[in-house]
C-alpha cells in the first residue's frame, strides 16, 4: 500500500506523505517548479500553512488586499483560510520551492522564524541551503520508518535555519495560554492512553475545567478531547494489530479498555470492520 505521493519531472517536482504521525509539526506536502512565464495560483484559500522560496527569478504574491513583487531570495507565508493568488513574471518567471506544514506547533515554530499574519514576506540570502533541505525531502520518495524520521528531521532543520536567519530585537514570542493547555493535554494522553483514563483527569491534569478543556480542543484541532483520546487510542491498536499476532483483549487492554466486547464495538464504529478482520484486510494488502 503507498504512503507516499510522488511526482518528479524536468521542471516540477512534488511529494506529498500519506501518513502523517507527527502531532506537534508534520509535512503536508513540498516541492519545486520552474514556473512558465504568467503561470499564477489561486484564488485559493489553503487548510494548512505553506511556504514559497524564490531560488530564481520574480513575480507577485496577492494577499489581504496587498501587491508583493518578490525577488530571488525571498519567501512568503500562506496561512491557513486565507484567499491568496501568485503569479510568475512574464519576463523573468520564478523558481521556487515550497513547503506545506501543520500540526499544534506549526504557529509556534513559524513566529520563531518571524513569520506570522503581521509578517508574511522573509528574506534568506543562504538559498542552497533551504533548497537542499527541500530537494532531500524529495528525495525520500518511498515510505520507510527511517524515511520518516528523516523526514521530520529535515523539517526541524529547514525552520531552525529560517529562525537562525532571523534578527528581529522584538521580544520573544509567547505561546499562548490555551495552547500550552492543549500541549500538556496532548502529552498526557500520549503518556497515558494505555490506562482507563477520563476527559475529567486529563483537566485535572492540566488544571483547568472540562468545558473549557473542550473548547480548546474544539477550537485548535476542530474535534473533542475524548474523539482525539479514541481516535488515538485506535490509530496505536490499528499498528499492533499490523504488527502483531496479539490476541484483541490485550490489545485492547494495551490502548486502555478493560472490556474487550467495548473496544471491539467503538473499532467496529469507526473502522467499519472488528478488529480482526481488520488484522486480516491488513494483512492481505502488505
Amino acid at each position: 500500500m503507498d504512503h507516499v505521493k510522488y511526482v518528479k519531472e524536468q521542471a516540477f517536482a512534488y511529494l506529498e506523505p500519506l501518513q502523517k504521525n507527527s502531532v506537534d509539526l508534520f509535512l503536508c506536502y513540498c516541492g519545486f517548479e520552474k514556473c512558465h512565464p504568467g503561470y499564477g495560483f489561486g484564488p485559493a484559500v489553503r487548510a494548512e500553512y505553506l511556504i514559497h522560496y524564490i531560488l530564481e527569478g520574480e513575480g507577485t504574491y496577492h494577499v489581504n488586499g496587498k501587491t508583493y513583487h518578490l525577488v530571488k531570495n525571498q519567501g512568503f507565508l500562506i496561512l491557513p483560510d486565507k484567499i491568496t493568488y501568485y503569479e510568475a513574471d512574464q519576463n523573468h518567471p520564478w523558481q521556487y520551492i515550497w513547503i506545506g506544514i501543520n500540526g499544534v506547533k506549526a504557529s509556534h515554530y513559524l513566529n520563531y522564524a518571524n513569520l506570522n499574519e503581521n509578517n508574511l514576506i522573509f528574506n534568506f540570502e543562504d538559498s542552497s541551503r533551504l533548497k537542499d533541505y527541500v530537494f532531500q525531502m524529495l528525495e525520500l520518495d518511498c515510505y520507510t520508518h527511517a524515511n520518516e524520521l528523516k523526514l521530520q528531521a529535515l523539517i526541524y532543520q529547514f525552520f531552525s535555519a529560517l529562525t537562525e536567519a532571523n534578527h528581529q530585537v522584538a521580544s520573544p514570542y509567547k505561546t499562548k495560554g490555551s495552547e500550552i493547555y492543549l500541549q500538556q493535554s496532548l502529552q498526557y494522553i500520549h503518556s497515558n492512553y494505555s490506562n482507563p483514563i477520563k476527559i475529567s483527569d486529563i483537566a485535572e491534569f492540566v488544571g483547568i475545567n472540562r468545558s473549557y478543556l473542550t473548547n480548546i480542543f474544539k477550537e485548535k484541532l476542530s474535534i473533542s478531547p475524548q474523539e482525539y483520546l479514541v481516535n488515538h487510542r485506535l490509530m496505536i491498536a490499528c499498528e499492533i494489530l499490523r504488527q502483531t499476532n496479539l490476541p484483541v483483549a490485550h490489545i485492547a487492554k494495551g490502548v486502555g479498555y478493560t472490556d474487550p466486547f467495548a473496544f471491539s464495538k467503538i473499532f467496529r464504529k469507526h473502522k467499519g470492520v472488528s478488529p480482526s478482520q481488520y488484522r486480516t484486510q491488513k494483512n492481505l494488502d502488505d
